[in-house]
């Protein structure tokens, strides 16, 4: 049972030692070593609840979402790499090991901190130059079913995940590009064992073996996965990783892997897409201001750093904490280790407030200005403390069901809100170096599996790597019923709105790191994250005790709990003041890593989310 004890009292716990992974380490940690990937022995972790242990290191930390994709984190952070370079490692070996989530056919956000300063490198996929904003309706002139913009190639966006590493490593890698990638070529080459979550995810899927290269690669021949512990191969990706070590992104976004992407997407027989060359040849990774502003708990003052749009993760997250801060939600600590009732109320009617001006507001900023000309006018106080009016803080208020959205500093609506639509997927990675670099990066593909569409270079080769579906990111409809245009509606060259919510908090009063955290999940990313932040900031929790409470929701309609989690008499009182209440299962993935301080010295705790395959490695 978890106990409500304060944060100093907690961080400075031992959060449990290393999960048992056997391993070969490396020698040595000097930038200038040979750096020698050692395949570990890959554990099978169960694809359900699973208990983590919490884990302490001293001088450094990787948290990602498989055991072999930590592992080869470790291993260059171990050799002297930087966090840039073990972030590198992790998505490549993901790409392979997790692809259903991530992968160099998607797109990511980097929040990374130099020991200085706050950076944020986007590496959104874009729609392409032929796209337009009826994408995604039909000759009806009304939004397609889900599905059918999903499987094929009519929704898929230029990739940027590569891209944006690329510039990334520029500026603070310290191994060469080259070597980042052999653990994940290592891998696709000799095999990884199939973990019991990628097969149940494999036997669940609807769409993916009507893809003839992903059928044959992931699928025995009477289309059951295989097997648990099956050794997969994957040279196809092999070989496009060998390129993209050697000649960098342009491997991928030119010549024959460029051709083999485009062929895939234009040439799908029920669903093609708009995915061109010149797409993939003109794309840029851009590096954003990143959103930071005050969060203040229990007397003591944090800067919360997030990803700016089009994510609008940070955003939606410090309107949230923020609007709490206007709340008694302070009055409210655990009961017998679960949110209570009234603190449920409370920070779901903030979700909701939150959720409005997402829909309203939030797109690609160089597509769309910012309410009263900036994004912080969303998260000023006064204007908080305004739309915190509007929750009911009695134990007897009723739920408001749904929020209109806000006017920041009178700001004039140009835009119809969006219509709230179906999210999936992606993964998260949390780093922190022996150089006082420390990063927070969320990758994604967008839905489970992506496109269902696998590239293949050269068919002589089994398997590839997935396309993303991230155009269902943007408005299915481009305008609302008064036909006014939705701010997040698809045009060419645009990056779809994101939830995707890497956080980098700091001690203000010193400017130390105190945390890096995120979370896969869709819109849930946003509440995944608010749930880990506030647990380890409000209630004195560990990373790992945060990341273990129950999940909760609202995305501006009914409140959504995760299932077989809260008591029954929590559920009857929300419902007895009008919450529509739905329990649900929710799969969260979170990775978080916190500083503690021991006997003067810095300790880092990390916690991976027991409803994943995730660990936490370092020394």
């Amino acid at each position: 049972m978890m106990h409500t004890l304060a944060l100093t009292t907690h961080l400075q716990r031992d959060g449990g030692k290393l999960a048992s992974i056997a391993l070969l380490l490396l020698a040595g940690c000097a930038s200038t070593a040979e750096f020698t990937y050692s395949v570990p022995v890959q554990s099978e972790a169960s694809s359900v609840y699973t208990d983590k242990p919490g884990w302490t290191t001293s001088k450094f930390a990787v948290a990602a979402a498989n055991p072999l994709a930590t592992d080869a984190g470790y291993q260059i952070l171990k050799a002297g790499g930087s966090a840039v370079d073990a972030a590198i490692a992790v998505q490549m070996v993901l790409t392979l090991v997790e692809p259903q989530n991530s992968g160099i056919g998607g797109g990511a956000f980097l929040l990374h901190f130099n020991g200085q300063a706050v950076e944020a490198f986007d590496g959104r996929e874009t729609a392409p130059a032929a796209a337009d904003e009826n994408l995604l309706t039909g000759s009806d002139g009304k939004p397609v079913a889900f599905y059918d913009a999903v499987v094929g190639g009519r929704a898929v966006g230029t990739p940027g995940t590569v891209a944006m590493l690329t510039m990334a490593h520029k500026e603070y890698g310290k191994l060469p590009w080259a070597r980042l990638f052999e653990p994940a070529i290592r891998l696709a080459t000799d095999g990884f064992k199939v973990s019991p979550r990628l097969s149940s995810l494999l036997g669940a899927d609807k769409h993916l073996r009507k893809d003839p290269v992903a059928f044959a690669y992931f699928y025995k021949t009477d289309g059951s996965p295989h097997d648990v512990g099956h050794v997969l191969r994957n040279p196809a990706l092999a070989e496009v990783l060998k390129r993209i070590a050697t000649h960098g992104a342009q491997a991928l976004h030119e010549g024959e892997v460029a051709q083999a992407v485009v062929d895939k997407v234009q040439k799908h027989p029920g669903n093609p897409g708009k995915l061109s060359l010149s797409d993939l040849a003109s794309y840029k990774a851009i590096k954003r201001v990143p959103l930071c502003h005050d969060y203040l708990t229990h007397a003591r003052e944090y800067r919360m750093c997030g990803f700016p749009p089009p994510s609008s993760g940070a955003i939606a997250l410090g309107q949230i904490l923020g609007l709490l801060n206007h709340t008694n939600a302070a009055a409210h600590p655990l009961e017998s280790a679960l949110p209570s009732t009234q603190w449920l109320h409370l920070y779901t009617e903030a979700s909701r407030l939150a959720f409005a001006d997402r829909a309203q507001y939030v797109a690609d900023p160089d597509f769309v200005q910012p309410p009263a000309g900036n994004w912080m006018s969303l998260l000023d106080p006064a204007y908080l403390a305004e739309r915190a009016r509007l929750i009911g803080q009695t134990p007897d208020s009723m739920s408001m069901k749904a929020a209109k959205a806000g006017l920041p500093h009178d700001a004039k609506m140009a835009f119809g809100p969006m219509t709230e639509q179906v999210e999936y997927g992606t993964s998260h990675i949390s780093i922190v170096d022996a150089y006082g670099n420390a990063l927070a990066m969320t990758t994604t593909i967008e839905d489970g599996f992506g496109s269902r569409q696998m590239v293949n270079v050269w068919p002589g080769l089994s398997g590839g790597f997935l396309l993303n579906n991230e155009l269902t990111d943007f408005s299915f409809a481009p305008r609302d019923a008064a036909g006014l245009p939705i701010a997040n509606r698809i045009q060419p060259g645009k990056r779809p709105r994101s939830s995707m919510a890497p956080t980098l908090i700091f001690d203000k009063a010193n400017g130390a790191l105190v945390m890096s955290a995120g979370s896969p999940g869709g819109a849930q990313i946003i509440h995944y994250t608010a749930k880990t932040i506030y647990g380890i900031l409000n209630w004195g929790l560990s990373p790992q005790q945060a990341i273990n409470l129950p999940n909760f929701s609202s995305l501006n309609g009914p409140t959504i709990l995760e299932e077989k989690r809260f008591p029954v008499a929590t559920v009857e009182a929300l419902k007895k003041r009008g919450h529509e209440v739905r329990e649900v299962n929710m799969t969260s993935g979170l990775q978080a890593i916190a500083r503690s301080r021991v006997d003067g010295a810095t300790q880092w705790l990390g916690g991976a989310d027991p409803r994943r395959e995730g660990v936490v490695m370092g020394d």
